[in-house]
């Protein structure tokens, strides 16, 4: 059996589980889980640098915006209040 040691979404073992296939999971820690999202941060904004096409690039972004959302939640903020502080930010500017 393959082994991946990735982040995965919520709903994904279930997916997985639903095709008949096995998996082992792990739930990490908060110091764990905040250091595969910055890992995962950094794979799905590469992954938009390379996007070949505006379709791509818009997919990508929605991956990075999601990761924005979690990273905001695991320092104890709501992805509103991220959004607060960047209309802020640009009010401001």
């Amino acid at each position: 059996m393959p082994i991946y040691n990735k982040l995965v979404r919520d709903l994904i073992p279930e997916i997985i589980s639903n095709n008949g296939s096995t998996m082992s999971i792990r739930k990490l820690d908060e110091e764990e889980y905040r250091k595969e999202l910055r890992v995962k941060l950094n794979e799905e904004t590469e992954e938009y640098l390379s996007a070949k096409s505006d379709v791509e690039a818009l997919e990508e972004l929605a991956d990075v915006l999601e990761l924005l959302y979690a990273l905001s939640e695991s320092h104890g903020f709501t992805p509103e209040q991220l959004e607060e502080v960047r209309k802020v930010k640009i009010i401001s500017t």
